[in-house]
């Protein structure tokens, strides 16, 4: 199959963009966008070069390696020509890479191999190349690109962990990463912000920033270690014969050597190692992690596999999934939330972010939209964090071919009631119906009530929940109670186990926590944290029907349009009917008092990004139980922000321009009295 104008474009496209992104990263360690993003960009030029190779030409990013040499700094030939690694994403392409690796022993003589992988942790910093001679240090350099490096010697002897003399007299050349600490990243962006200087995007930027100075005193000030993980050359001692003899004889010779390692694996069982460090396992670690390097155990078949132009064939780089990626907007919709209000949604081309497949994204509402100029065709940075719905983080103009096309708000949708006018709500960026009652607003909310946010009613998913309400079975949230096994076991799809489950589920989300009961009947402007706020302030549903505004606004985090929401809620005379059915059923647990005092009385706390020690909602629940009030968004009301690593840009930047304190893990340890 050849190419096609669109593919040639796009390769095109992909692969200027990239160069750029390339530049900044490695030669003014500048961060424009995340190194996840532009993982995603090159693995979509590679997969369209193996597709169509054709495409490859000799500039592409996937047939050299990055990098390039700083005028100030003195040039260093390298004797051993160094490599980048091909990158892999999924399991897939791991078993893939597996196979090739077994058809290349093949053909080199060796019959039916079962190949055995040395399994090491990539680490996230600046490569580095020391050289050796009779034990003594005498040159480190920087990769470069892959046949010139930087001469950074005087900066590296600075740092306590990279040995100026070896256990042992031998000449040789060991390559491996100089990495900042995430401990001491955190710390030295503090101190930069104090003093007016730019922060550093990542700690792999600030290693690098740190490293390639003429000034030595500056890495000799900063929290830099490194791991050393491969001989290019070696005099005066045997060659290892294994890649895991290797690194016992680097850690012999006096070398840092990381611990993590997997020797003599299966494909199988590099998978697995490769899947315990995606976890909470790497963040206990205080360097970046990025992925498993996966390499033949064998030297001897290492060599035998040799290299590509940029790669060895016989390793490869297994990343992690990455929480931010690159894909297309296909096109955009409408869909109706339960509370009546309509919200875009991006269509996207299909891409795996965070451990699953998305294909489509929230778009917010109309100033969403406009403010980062988002159009059907764009390329675009995707995120998702943890259970967080995908959003859209910043649209790629460089790939804008002219063909885009803006998107306008409509004025009707057959999504709604009587004539599908949509109406937008005064004050807010959001639409709505202006008449409400349509089946997908109802559909939203039962699923919604059953949903793990609110009663966590396993069985209960969008599909089965519209057809009950398309047989008439349920209509609103009291409905599920009554359902009978009878009715149940008429419907398609529907036998006696899963009539048995559903009724089971049901039965045990009769006692729910009020918060959850809350955030379950869909009570406008009602989410998880104003939930919990109320629970823990009225302790029942009772006490909570027969509050008055002025009551709501006594807790700190109701605000005006919250509490006189409410207060129209329990008013109405259809939810109060509907409340009192329910409550034959479900019989909500009384909650805990919010505490009284404590070490954050009175403020509204913000948490961005991934803390090492806390998980978001152990965060949230730690704000809480110091007095405080954890909040989604960052407002003039925000005490303080928590910044942990690869913080959301827009909750960052808006505490910077309001001039809200932005702080580290430590020290939001210290503030909870931990």
């Amino acid at each position: 199959m050849k190419a096609g104008k669109r593919e040639e474009e796009r390769a095109a496209q992909l692969r200027a963009t990239i160069n750029k992104y390339r530049t900044l990263q490695h030669e003014q360690d500048e961060t424009p966008i995340s190194p996840e993003a532009l993982d995603s960009l090159k693995h979509e030029l590679a997969v369209l070069e193996d597709k169509y190779p054709e495409l490859r030409t000799p500039d592409s990013p996937t047939q050299y390696v990055a990098g390039s040499i700083l005028p100030e700094l003195k040039k260093v030939p390298h004797q051993v020509q160094q490599w980048s690694l091909n990158d892999v994403f999924d399991e897939q392409e791991l078993r893939e890479f597996d196979e090739r690796v077994r058809r290349a022993l093949e053909k080199a003589g060796y019959e039916n191999p079962e190949p055995r992988y040395t399994c090491e942790l990539k680490i996230d910093g600046l490569h580095i190349v020391l050289t050796y001679k009779a034990g003594e240090l005498v040159t480190a350099a920087t990769r470069g690109n892959g046949k010139i490096g930087e001469d950074v010697t005087h900066s590296i002897r600075t740092i306590r962990a990279i040995p100026q003399k070896l256990a042992k007299p031998v000449d040789l050349i060991v390559e491996g990463e100089i990495y900042m600490t995430r401990s001491g990243w955190k710390k030295l962006n503090v101190s930069r912000e104090k003093e007016g200087l730019p922060v550093f995007a990542n700690p792999r930027n600030a290693a690098a920033g740190s490293i390639r100075q003429l000034d030595p005193s500056i890495a000799a000030s900063r929290p830099l270690a490194s791991f050393l993980y491969d001989l290019d050359a070696l005099e005066g001692i045997v060659w290892p014969k294994t890649q895991s003899d290797e690194l016992a004889l680097i850690a012999e010779l006096g070398l840092p050597v990381n611990p993590h390692t997997l020797h003599e694996a299966t494909i199988d069982e590099a998978i697995k190692f490769w899947h315990t460090w995606q976890g909470k396992v790497r963040d206990k670690e205080d360097y970046q992690i990025d992925g498993v390097v996966l390499k033949l155990e064998s030297r001897e078949q290492q060599e035998s596999l040799g290299y590509t132009g940029k790669a060895p064939r016989f390793a490869a780089a297994m990343k992690f999934p990455a929480e931010q990626v690159t894909t297309v907007i296909e096109d955009i919709s409408l869909q109706v939330g339960r509370t009546g209000v309509v919200t875009p949604v991006a269509h996207l081309k299909p891409v795996a972010v965070a451990g699953t497949t998305v294909a489509r994204a929230t778009l917010h509402n109309e100033d969403f939209i406009k403010d980062k100029d988002i159009r059907i065709g764009d390329t675009v940075i995707l995120q998702k964090a943890g259970d967080i719905i995908p959003e859209i983080v910043q649209v790629l103009t460089e790939f804008r071919t002219g063909k885009e096309k803006k998107w306008k708000f409509p004025t009707h949708s057959p999504l709604c009631g009587g004539d599908g006018r949509l109406e937008r709500v005064p004050g807010q960026a959001a639409y709505r119906c202006a008449v409400r009652g349509s089946f997908n607003e109802q559909l939203g909310k039962l699923v919604h009530f059953a949903s793990k946010h609110a009663l966590d009613i396993d069985g209960l998913g969008e599909k089965t929940v519209q057809l009950l309400m398309e047989h008439q079975l349920v209509g609103a949230f009291d409905d599920f109670f009554d359902l009978t096994h009878d009715e149940l076991l008429k419907l398609p799809g529907f036998k006696e186990k899963s009539v048995e489950n559903l009724l089971a589920a049901l039965k045990s989300a009769t006692e729910p926590t009020l918060d959850r009961l809350l955030v379950g009947l869909s009570i406008l402007h009602v989410g998880e944290e104003t939930g919990l706020l109320l629970a823990q302030q009225f302790g029942t549903l009772e006490a909570l029907s027969k509050a008055g505004v002025d009551d709501l606004l006594q807790i700190n985090g109701i605000g005006e349009v919250v509490a006189q929401s409410v207060v129209e809620w329990f008013a109405d005379e259809e939810n109060s009917a509907m409340l009192e059915r329910l409550l034959k059923h479900v019989h909500p647990r009384e909650a805990e008092r919010a505490p009284v005092s404590g070490p954050l009385s009175g403020m509204t706390v913000v948490v961005t990004g991934t803390l090492s020690g806390f998980s978001r909602d152990e965060a949230e629940s730690a704000v809480r139980k110091a007095g405080g009030v954890p909040s989604g968004s960052v407002s003039k009301k925000t005490s303080f922000l928590v910044a942990g690593d690869n913080p959301g840009g827009s909750k960052y930047d808006k505490a910077e321009e309001l001039g809200i304190p932005i702080i580290g893990e430590e020290e939001f340890r210290r503030r909870l009295g931990m």
